[in-house]
């Protein structure tokens, strides 16, 4: 076998002389003339794409602004998401159904829909209702004047009440699941729910006659509120007047007292909202030292949303609504009883109650005060809210600047 040798390294290797300037520029030349003659027919885009990016040159000053303005990016996504996703506004908010009726197939069964629901079922429940309240005004007045056993004249006029809210509910051929034991009279006693519409109250009646505090309505509805449900001992106020609220918080202790009187029911939201959420709970009906009966009440919105917007129509909008829908279908839960406990306040015993009726009706809660709704904010708490925004971002960026 051949021996390999081994490359010997001379110094001249080791340490190469320098080169000269003149064979450095010839070499140049040549790279030069070696680039242009086999590169020419290639695309320059291709080796403009080869090459990075170049940085953006920033002054220093534009990188301490840009840097003050991430600083403060939170300030400014509190602001943008309160604008774009206020959760108090969703809560009185319709949502509209999805569109099904989208094509030539589905087209036709919608019309025969419409059809039925306006052709036949409408006129059938209107009459239904109609007979429902020739039913207790026939009975109703000669039972309430002319009776004279206290007794029997309350039995029946509960009785008669609990039938015509009974009709209502058969008008819009409801379809109520109770779950829990049925309430019962007992003292010391209020039971609270979650407030989607005025037919709530309808739905509870219709199974116990309840006593509700109630806001005052006008037409037909006020009408029964003062001379129908004061019978079964509801309480109706206007939120408005000062002396109204002091007279019902008297009534209620006396109610809450009676041992004959019929299950007081309290809304504590005070208004309406859409039962995908909860507002606040006002604190007096958690201030009367009685055990507290929390209700869930969730609507099925498959075939109808049962929620009232009062502002955009009248309740009996509402009702013919309702009447003109196939079904409204609805889940009532009857929770355990709760008492405030130790060193508990009124608050916090709303709050936990409020979450025992949010978490069994899967609907969310929010921070809010339902009676916001009726007030729009003054121009001082606008700019006072504008000027705390503006002092949080001067800060912000006097902090830096210094």
């Amino acid at each position: 076998m051949h021996k390999l040798e081994e490359p010997t390294m001379t110094e001249s290797d080791a340490f190469p002389a320098p080169t000269s300037i003149s064979s450095l520029e010839k070499e140049a030349q040549d790279y030069g003339r070696t680039f242009s003659e086999t590169d020419l027919c290639r695309d320059p885009l291709e080796d403009l794409e080869a090459y990075p990016p170049a940085e953006p040159i920033i002054a220093e000053e534009t990188k301490l602004l840009l840097s003050n303005l991430l600083d403060i990016s939170p300030v400014l996504t509190e602001v943008a998401s309160a604008i774009i996703d206020d959760s108090f506004t969703r809560c009185f908010k319709s949502n509209p159904p999805e569109r099904w009726n989208w094509n030539l197939y589905l087209f036709p069964l919608w019309c025969l829909g419409v059809v039925v629901r306006y052709g036949i079922l409408f006129p059938v429940r209107v009459l239904l209702l109609t007979a429902g309240w020739i039913v207790f005004l026939t009975c109703f007045f000669p039972v309430h004047y002319c009776m004279q056993d206290h007794k029997l004249r309350r039995k029946l006029e509960r009785d008669l009440v609990v039938f015509l809210f009974g009709s209502f509910v058969a008008s819009w051929t409801a379809v109520i699941k109770y779950h829990g034991p049925r309430p019962s009279p007992r003292q010391k006693q209020v039971f609270v729910a979650n407030h989607t519409s005025m037919i709530d109250f309808y739905v509870l009646e219709q199974s116990t006659a309840f006593a509700c505090i109630m806001q005052k309505h006008p037409g037909w509805v006020g009408w029964l509120q003062t001379y129908a449900l004061p019978s079964v001992g509801c309480i109706s106020f206007n939120r408005t007047e000062a002396k109204d609220r002091h007279y019902v918080a008297k009534r209620l202790r006396e109610h809450v007292e009676d041992p004959e009187s019929n299950p007081l029911l309290i809304f504590p939201e005070g208004t309406c909202v859409n039962n995908e959420y909860v507002v606040m709970f006002k604190k007096g009906a958690f201030e009367l030292g009685c055990t507290v009966c929390p209700i869930a009440i969730k609507y099925n919105k498959i075939f109808v949303d049962a929620f009232w917007n009062s502002r955009k129509q009248s309740f009996t909008q509402h009702l013919i609504r309702l009447m003109t829908s196939w079904a409204v279908v609805c889940d009532v839960w009857y929770m355990e009883p709760q008492n405030i406990l130790p060193g508990e306040t009124s608050i916090e015993f709303a709050e936990r109650v409020r979450k025992l009726i949010a978490d069994r009706a899967g609907i969310k809660m929010v921070p809010w005060d339902g009676y916001l709704k009726y007030q729009r904010p003054s121009p001082k708490l606008t700019e006072k809210k504008q000027q705390e925004l503006a002092n949080a971002v001067f800060r912000k960026l006097e902090g830096k600047l210094l």
